[in-house]
């Protein structure tokens, strides 16, 4: 299955001129680029440059969105816009892998922990049936568990691995990651208003969430190494 996939990856957009293949590797980084560009007349110079290194933050493991999202509203940058961030990221992360599979395969580290990945590719979907048989909504649910290796590039491997084409692959990416983004952002905004308005029922909540937000965690992460069963 492993050389199936990399032979439909490679495959996934047919390009073979330097003017194609400059497109391909500069399009994301170029669309990341105006994106942050953008926010400069949304936020102070100050805060845009924050949230731009929190967005260089998230590609820097073991950074995730239960970490940056708090950590950017708490300084002072607007939940719905580091919602917005994030979650773009994973998609643009998502059209870089469809249009430069075996680039990808080059870049240190990551090709490594591609080629892993798609080595035990079958293993993993049989083992996660429920991928495979909610189609969309299946990649977009691994998306949006708060797992390592469930971003964009991740997702990508797994909806070749299903089957989907770039189109719904991008989709699933995206559904999952602006409801994992939404739902990080809107609780850390909650709880950073709680806190500033009173420390000690605040911070009691905090601690609430993140034991329950645990237990959550653990209960996912079962469920999730045992099937979906």
């Amino acid at each position: 299955m492993a050389s199936d996939v990399r032979a439909l990856g490679g495959a996934l957009i047919g390009r073979d001129s330097p003017l194609s293949l400059l497109f391909s590797l500069s399009i994301a980084p170029l669309l990341a680029f105006l994106y942050f560009s953008l926010c400069f007349f949304t936020l102070p110079p100050e805060k845009a440059l924050v949230l731009g290194g929190l967005m260089i933050l998230y590609y820097i493991p073991p950074s995730g969105k239960e970490s940056l999202i708090p950590l950017g509203i708490a300084l002072g940058i607007p939940w719905w816009l580091m919602a917005t961030s994030l979650a773009l990221l994973d998609v643009l992360t998502s059209l870089f892998m469809i249009l430069n599979f075996r680039f990808a395969l080059r870049i240190p580290v990551l090709g490594p922990w591609i080629s892993t990945f798609l080595d035990s590719g079958e293993e993993f979907m049989k083992k996660r049936p429920w991928i495979s048989r909610w189609s969309v909504l299946g990649v977009a649910f691994f998306v949006f568990l708060p797992f390592q290796g469930t971003g964009g590039v991740g997702a990508t491997l797994v909806g070749v691995l299903v089957g989907l084409s770039p189109s719904r692959i991008l989709l699933a990416v995206a559904i999952g990651a602006s409801a994992e983004c939404l739902l990080f952002a809107l609780g850390s905004d909650i709880i950073w208003r709680l806190i500033l308005e009173n420390l000690a029922f605040g911070a009691g909540v905090a601690l609430a969430v993140i034991a329950c937000g645990a237990l959550i965690y653990l209960f996912l992460q079962r469920w999730y190494d045992g099937g979906g069963e």
